[in-house]
């Protein structure tokens, strides 16, 4: 079947995988391995499509986004919470696998979100060890919560619990270590990134893990890929406060912490700050405009590979 306008959404669960192509109304269901994903790829040849679209399912998606993208289908991987306002807005409150096949292909037809490359293998292993430091991170902060509240007893259990996180998490940062230092370009990233007085091995090891479009995107993409671009919230005459939505969690989290340091230590983004808090804004809301600035300013060294001390004669 050969048509310019075929949308397709497959849902993605850990035994099936269930679609829907637009406008056809075709449904069809396959199993969540290496024989239903072939099936799938060979199913899908004869269609053509404009655009499939996948949510993000905790890597489950993994193994059929890249059998399909081999094939150069036009493909994209979506934030799972779009679909679901879009689902709401559209009035499709129930969920099911079938359901969610169909809200993804009129997704597809709708919105029509951009196609971005699918990362590589050695991308996605740099996510996942990122993700697990993290993790490593919030239990070693829990099991010290416990610790304040606990009897002699379990407190020594605890305490040994947190010296193995504590292993763990140096195993982990060697892992990421060595991830970066096997790819030229990470390692020569990672560098450029470090030389900002605020950028530390976290913030630069999330950046390059969890937005790997740094530097390829235009300051307002990148913010708003980020979650640090500033929302309105009008109505008529009323004017509400702009707020940032959205974005990704764990880089707009690590920009966080990089613009709470660079607003003390970094003259450049302390001076942007000063000036914010002078002119009568709050401290979150300047710290926030902080966390923006610092993502353009490392956004634009990345694209042009420029370190900050030569960065920094630009913007102060």
């Amino acid at each position: 079947m050969e048509s310019s306008s075929i949308f397709i959404g497959i849902d993605v669960s850990k035994a099936q995988l269930d679609i829907r192509v637009r406008p056809t109304g075709m449904r069809e269901t396959f199993s969540n391995d290496k024989a239903g994903i072939k099936a799938l790829v060979e199913r899908l040849s004869g269609f053509k499509p404009t655009l499939i679209v996948l949510e993000a399912t905790g890597n489950l998606e993994r193994a059929v986004a890249r059998a399909l993208v081999s094939e150069a289908f036009p493909l994209t991987i979506v934030n799972p919470r779009q679909v679901r306002d879009f689902a709401r807005a559209t009035g499709r409150l129930a969920k099911t696998d079938k359901i969610d096949a169909d809200v993804l292909a009129h997704f597809a037809e709708v919105v029509r979100p951009q196609i971005r490359a699918l990362l590589d293998q050695a991308s996605w292993e740099l996510k996942d060890l990122i993700a697990r430091r993290r993790q490593l991170s919030a239990m070693i902060v829990a099991e010290n919560n416990r610790l304040d509240r606990a009897s002699k007893t379990v407190a020594q259990r605890i305490s040994a619990h947190i010296r193995w996180l504590e292993k763990e998490l140096e195993r982990a940062d060697h892992d990421l270590d060595q991830s970066i230092r096997q790819s030229p370009i990470w390692q020569a990233n990672q560098d450029l990134l470090q030389t900002v007085p605020g950028v530390g091995p976290v913030t630069s090891r999330t950046l390059l893990a969890e937005l790997p479009e740094l530097g390829e995107l235009n300051r307002k993409q990148i913010a708003a890929l980020a979650g640090v671009a500033p929302f309105n919230r009008d109505s008529g005459t009323l004017k509400g406060n702009r707020c940032i939505w959205g974005g990704r969690a764990s880089v707009r989290a690590a920009l966080y912490m990089a613009a709470l340091v660079a607003s003390r230590r970094n003259a450049v983004i302390r001076k942007f700050y000063d000036r914010l808090r002078t002119a009568g804004k709050k401290p979150k809301v300047a710290l926030v405009a902080c966390m923006r600035k610092l993502l353009t300013i490392l956004n634009s060294m990345i694209k042009h590979k420029t370190r900050w001390s030569e960065m920094s004669l630009q913007t102060s």
